[in-house]
């Protein structure tokens, strides 16, 4: 009999990646059936996903009761919440604690949390203003108190994020930024590899359980970026290092402060904090398939 897997954000990139990677992994698709949780099943993006045999279930994460329904049956769940959409901390700690709690009243034998670390506590107070981050941990902190039985994945910076800032001028395009030319970035591309590293904990349950999975396909640094920029697009590409205040002044003012403290993370902080570069490492060896290096995904970005 197949069991259940439940995936959150169904219609997103982080969800329909991990749809994606369990429906093409032979073992995995023959295990489990999926539902995908979304607010509206009758869009076409959970039109395309009925097709493909997936049970399409409506729920709102901030309604306890529709998160616990929505969950019922599942040997399996993905939780993931979007901090962007209200920009409200206090919000995304409540949804992503209704996924846990719907998770520990149904018996779910593992629930996979998309996650980060805790910038605050990691810098001891220095970054007071990453709430995306923090909010995450805190329900990765409520899961572990509540002992529910849980593998963390600790997604990394976004290539998506990159292509769309860079400042065009005939002269060539530039990427601009509060980072130095060689910082280190944990880059992976969220919507083709989100589900690589989820198949990967499905595939080893339960010798992760309780474990962090760091998401990244490596470490690359801003040269590194606007160099395979440059060699998709045959324009020439440079990146700018701009001081913190500077970088933060040219972003809307709602979340300036934030993106300015983001990169400030990844500078001073190595992201992941001290040992990140270990753990990435050996989660790197879990992964489903081979995860998309930054030149394949501007390949595909950039000419799209």
């Amino acid at each position: 009999m197949s069991k259940l897997l439940t995936v959150f954000g169904a219609t997103g990139n982080q969800g329909g990646s991990v749809i994606a990677s369990v429906l093409a992994n032979p073992k995995l698709s023959s295990e489990y059936n999926i539902r995908g949780i979304t607010r509206d099943p009758s869009k076409p993006a959970g039109q395309k996903l009925a097709e493909r045999g997936v049970e399409l279930v409506k729920a709102d994460l901030s309604d306890k009761e529709s998160v616990r329904k929505a969950t019922e049956g599942s040997f399996a769940v993905f939780g993931v919440t979007n901090y962007w959409e209200f920009l409200d901390k206090n919000i995304e700690i409540s949804q992503g604690r209704n996924i846990a709690d719907a998770c520990k009243a149904n018996g779910v034998s593992l629930f996979i949390w998309s996650t980060i670390c805790h910038a605050g506590r990691m810098t001891n107070g220095k970054l007071s203003h990453l709430p995306h981050f923090d909010s995450k941990a805190e329900v990765a902190d409520y899961v572990r108190a509540n002992d529910i039985p849980a593998t963390f994945l600790n997604a990394g910076c976004f290539m998506e994020n990159f292509p769309d800032t860079l400042q065009k001028s005939e002269e060539g395009d530039s990427l601009n930024a509060n980072l130095h030319p060689d910082t280190k970035i944990p880059l992976f591309a969220a919507a083709e590899d989100t589900g690589k590293f989820v198949a990967g904990i499905l595939l080893n349950h339960p010798t992760l359980l309780g474990k962090d999975i760091y998401a990244a396909t490596g470490w690359y640094t801003p040269t590194d970026i606007v160099k395979a920029i440059e060699k998709v697009s045959g324009r020439k590409t440079t990146f700018n290092e701009l001081p913190d205040k500077t970088f933060q002044s040219f972003l809307p003012e709602a979340i300036g402060e934030e993106l300015m403290e983001t990169f400030m993370l990844v500078r001073d902080y190595a992201y992941y904090g001290p040992g990140g570069d270990k753990i990435l490492e050996e989660s790197l060896k879990y992964v489903d398939g081979k995860p998309t290096t930054l030149e394949e995904f501007m390949q595909k970005a950039i000419k799209a």
